[in-house]
Parts: structure tokens; C-alpha cells; sequence
């Protein structure tokens, strides 16, 4: 089904307010997919609160140490190793925010807080420790065809000498996968320098979501039988996309990372929009909805409630995704 006649499946089988919403839905799509643009080739910021707020300036400072490097690209690094964790630590022995093994801390690991030490659990050491090697691999594949940012990704998951040896990114299935899913997250870590394309499943995720209008709020609620089909609001918005075949993890502030990020003034029906008590910090993310159009979004706000549409322009506003398919599949089964 095209999306053009979704939106006129769902306007039929709604009532007079519902009808009218979906009105502003298809309004709102239309002329956000005829002014979609390309992104350019820009330098790659970060997003407004994309990093917590405790390492926006180390990353934003470090992820500019080398051409190959940008501070989006760094963070989706940093956030697909500890999930901004300084305490992590894997069982194959990774330790700390950028999960450096022992022998590779000994090696590279820098005093980047210039304290005489070097911390592999202090982010002010790691992050600067994750943005040298990144730009010491660039240097050593500089001279491989492709794309140097492709090529330093490789270098990083399967060595430099695989790279240089088949000429660009090795024909492994893990390297690939991991080249993809570190330039997929990049996007959602970025602030978009142009329009946000629209997404292809939007439709078919509002329409999910508005034949669950009236339905009673639950904690923890997924919909499913034994919780009488009621959701909270990230089991609503997950359970949405879900249904046009987009898994999305389970926490809003998890959520947040599943796409890019377009401006208030560029929302588009199926955007999520999220809200938290840190201007400054995605991860104190509390609430999540999905933008309908005209202000309104769809969500399921609090027990005691139900289903139902509400104005995203409140104080604890935080910004909005667009969900995309590989921004999804790129995000850690961990975070």
C-alpha cells in the first residue's frame, strides 16, 4: 500500500476529531516530503543533546583531532562501546566509556587531561585515547582507495593490514557490519545540516497508533494480551513501528537514537518527539510521543490516562526523531 492511500485509510475509519487530525498528517507529510533534501557533505556537529552533557565538550573537541574523524561519528563509537558508560566493562576484558582492551590501552591509550596519568576509566583520558587511535589508524590507510572514514572504521575492527591488503574494507561480514552500523548511528548523533528525508513507514506506524486511541495507560505496558492490550509510552511507540517491520529498543531515551534528528520547525508525521527534565542530556529522557502533525502528537502519558492526542510544545520538550530502518538495526542490543 502506498502511503498516499494509508492516509486515506486512516481518515475513513476515524471519527470527526480524529479525521481532522489526520488531515493536518497528511498536510504536514506532503509538504515536508516536497521541500526533503539531500544532506550534505558538511562537517558533522552534534546533535542538540545527543552526548550527555558530562562529555559534549571532550567529544566535540576530540572528534574534530583528525580529518577522517567527526564529533557525531565519535560519539556513535563511544555510544555502540559503553553506551556512554565509563564503568564498562566486556567479557573479553574492554574497559571503560570507549572499551579499550589492556594491550591496546598500553599501547595507545594518552594523558588527555594532562594529570600525569593515563586513566583507562577516566573519560577524560579515554575519549581523547579513542579519538588518537581512530586518527593514527586514518593515518595508516591513507593511502588505500575509498573512503578514508570506511577505510579507518575497517582499520579499527579488523586492522589496518587487512585493509591495506584488499584495497579498501575487507570482504569480512563482521567489518562491514561494523563500518555500517558506525556511519548508521552517526546520523543520529549529528545535527542534520539540510531537511530530513521523510520516512517511508511513518504511515503505517500513525496508523497503528490512532486505532489504540482511548485505550487505558499501563507502566511497563506492551499490549499484549494478559496486560489488556494497554502500552505505556515507549511500549506504544515501539509497538507502532513494529508493526511497518522497524524493532526499536524498549526505553525512550534509547528510542531517541533510532534516526536522525529534525528541527521543531521541520516535524513530520511518524517523528518521535521526546521529552526529559535535561535540556542538556538525552539520556534523561522520560516521555515519548509521535508527532501527528499541527503541534499534536499521539502518546500514552501517565496511569490514571488514556490514549490520546496532546501539544508537544511543553517546557520539558526535547527534540524529535526520524526513525529510519538501519538506525534502528545499528543501535546496541546493550546500552
Amino acid at each position: 500500500m502506498t502511503v498516499r492511500r494509508t492516509w486515506i485509510v486512516v481518515t475513513a475509519v476515524a471519527g470527526a476529531g480524529t479525521a481532522f487530525m489526520m488531515a493536518l498528517v497528511i498536510g504536514v507529510y506532503v509538504i515536508g516530503g516536497n521541500l526533503a533534501n539531500e544532506v550534505s557533505g558538511a562537517t558533522r556537529q552534534l546533535a542538540k543533546g545527543a552526548v550527555p552533557a558530562a562529555y559534549q565538550t571532550l567529544v566535540a573537541k576530540w572528534g574534530n583531532l583528525c580529518p577522517a574523524l567527526n564529533p557525531a561519528l565519535l560519539a556513535a563509537q563511544l555510544y555502540q562501546e559503553s553506551g556512554f558508560n565509563p564503568r564498562a566493562q566486556s567479557g573479553a576484558a574492554a574497559q571503560g566509556i570507549a572499551q579499550f582492551i589492556p594491550g591496546t590501552w598500553a599501547t595507545h591509550g594518552v594523558d588527555g587531561d594532562g594529570d600525569g596519568d593515563r586513566d583507562v576509566w577516566d573519560p577524560n583520558d579515554a575519549i581523547p585515547s579513542a579519538a588518537s587511535y581512530d586518527c593514527q589508524l586514518a593515518s595508516y590507510v591513507k593511502t588505500v582507495p575509498g573512503d578514508t572514514t570506511k577505510n579507518m572504521l575497517a582499520a579499527y575492527n579488523a586492522g589496518p593490514d587487512a585493509v591495506i591488503r584488499y584495497g579498501g574494507v575487507p570482504p569480512y561480514s563482521e567489518t562491514r557490519n561494523y563500518v555500517k552500523t558506525i556511519t548508521t548511528l552517526e546520523e543520529s548523533f549529528a545535527a542534520p545540516v539540510t531537511r530530513v528525508d521523510p520516512s517511508k513507514q511513518a504511515a503505517g506506524a500513525i496508523y497503528f497508533a490512532q486505532k489504540k486511541l482511548g485505550t487505558p495507560y499501563l507502566w511497563g505496558g506492551n499490549g499484549t494480551a494478559d496486560q489488556g492490550g494497554r502500552f505505556d509510552c515507549s511500549g506504544l511507540t515501539k509497538a507502532a513501528y513494529e508493526s511497518v517491520g522497524i524493532t526499536l529498543p524498549r526505553v525512550a531515551n534509547d528510542q531517541y537514537n533510532a534516526g536522525p534528528h529534525p528541527k521543531r520547525s521541520e516535524l513530520l508525521p511518524g517523528d518521535l518527539v521526546f521529552f526529559s527534565t535535561d535540556p542538556a542530556n538525552s539520556r534523561a529522557i522520560h516521555h515519548v510521543g509521535m508527532y501527528v502533525g499541527g503541534g499534536y502528537m499521539i502518546d500514552a502519558p501517565y496511569t490514571g490516562a488514556v490514549i490520546r492526542f496532546d501539544p508537544i510544545d511543553t517546557g520539558e520538550y526535547f527534540g524529535a526523531t526520524r526513525v529510519t530502518e538501519d538506525g534502528a538495526k545499528a543501535l546496541p542490543t546493550r546500552v
